[in-house]
């Protein structure tokens, strides 16, 4: 049997933790709403779904939702297929909405 890891290796093996303690994204985000915005025919659903995992997973998400949302729309998608890619973008992190 192995002995116990070290608690300082332990923390150094860790992600640090992602908080958005005051509710704003400070700019945060804007890359992966100019990444929805820039979307083309065809992968539209793809890249909203990809910038929403990214925002749920670095604590944005519900800060972002609306951006994306709107984002995506300008390129085309409705509003309904928009939130509804976000939605399913927060189960998957499971932060689901």
């Amino acid at each position: 049997r192995c002995p116990p890891c070290p608690p300082a290796l332990l923390r150094l093996l860790l992600p640090p933790a992602r908080t958005n303690p005051s509710g704003s994204t400070g700019g945060h985000g804007h890359g992966l709403v100019h990444f929805v915005l820039t979307a083309q025919e065809g992968q539209r659903n793809t890249r909203l779904f990809w910038a929403a995992c990214r925002a749920y997973e670095n604590g944005l998400g519900p800060d972002l939702t609306n951006a994306l949302v709107e984002a995506a729309v300008r390129t085309g998608l409705t509003e309904r297929e928009a939130r509804s890619t976000v939605a399913s973008a927060a189960r998957m992190s499971g932060r689901g909405v």
